[in-house]
């Protein structure tokens, strides 16, 4: 996952033999025109890089509250689909909470191997949290928003040849201050993919977010199979309401098994690493946050190479 503007991570992905980018655009301003992407996609193709996913989201809590505004967000989400699919950007991942962030975490700095650092989510600690100003929402509405958003969206996507790429709640608990959350099972995703059934409508296998489900791995990549339209190459310690990264060979899921099953259901789209620990001498780089660091992700990306050879 890259910036939208050539950095020493641009450079990093070069060295390492990578030539597709997946972006996010951290907070620039209205970054889903098409003159964004556009010169977004020209710069990655200056460098070699191919854009092939989009991994952010415009505004949309009030299409996921289901709060008067919620038509111009969704216009928005379709402008960006539109535009992607006129630059041949083929993958869109996105999220389902009230949060734009969407991804919580209870500390930074948990001890791993070697004294690296790893980030970490305890629910007993959130729970004594005050609650988020949705709380109140039913788990209900949430269903008939996403649903009014699926009708609205799905078939943009579909006249736009973009794969809408699902991302899990992170974490996938039931509820957080407050707040259900329905992204957060595969029976829930299956009940999803249902909603609006459409090849252009599937998800973005997130391994450690499934880890943390109870989810067998290996298992429902072959369940889910062409519905895979993205994945977030990386694994857990523990469950849903208590769990911290991990090394991508030390975690709970059979990582040789898990791309296997890739192989194995004809996987040929976008993956990544996501969620390392820190290493010696990254504490103060600003460039990354918490799971984003360089050296990591060096690990991660021959680990996955390995494995894939």
């Amino acid at each position: 996952m890259l910036p939208p503007r050539p950095d020493r991570r641009w450079t990093i992905a070069k060295q390492l033999g990578l030539d597709t980018a997946v972006v996010r655009f951290w907070g620039e301003e209205e970054w889903w025109t098409y003159e964004s992407l556009l010169a977004a996609r020209e710069r990655f193709a200056d460098h070699g890089l191919s854009l092939d996913v989009v991994e952010d989201r415009p505004p949309m809590e009030k299409t996921v509250l289901g709060l008067e505004g919620r038509d111009e967000e969704i216009e928005t989400v379709k402008t960006l689909i539109r535009n992607m699919g006129r630059l041949d950007i083929p993958v869109y991942c996105w999220v389902w909470t009230e949060n734009p962030v969407g991804v919580v975490r209870t500390s930074d700095s948990l001890p791993v191997r070697g004294d690296s650092l790893t980030t970490a989510y305890d629910h007993a600690l959130l729970e004594k949290a005050d609650d988020h100003p949705a709380a109140g929402i039913t788990e209900d509405e949430l269903w008939e928003n996403l649903q009014y958003f699926l009708d609205e969206v799905v078939p943009v996507a579909e006249d736009a040849g973009v794969k809408m790429a699902l991302h899990p709640d992170d974490p996938p608990v039931a509820e957080l201050r407050g707040v259900p959350r329905i992204v957060n099972s595969v029976e829930n995703y299956e009940r999803i993919l249902e909603m609006h059934e459409s090849p252009n409508h599937g998800v973005t296998f997130c391994q450690g977010n499934f880890s943390a489900m109870g989810a067998d791995v290996p298992e429902t990549i072959r369940a889910l199979g062409e519905k895979i339209h993205f994945v977030h190459f990386r694994d857990v310690e523990g469950h849903a309401e208590a769990f911290n990264e991990t090394w991508h060979d030390e975690g709970q899921t059979d990582m040789r098994a898990a791309m296997d099953a890739y192989l194995d259901v004809g996987f040929d789209g976008p993956i990544r690493p996501d969620h390392v620990p820190r290493m010696l001498d990254e504490e103060d780089r600003s460039e990354a946050q918490s799971g984003y660091t360089d050296m990591g992700r060096l690990f991660a990306i021959g680990y996955i190479r390995g494995l894939l050879e």
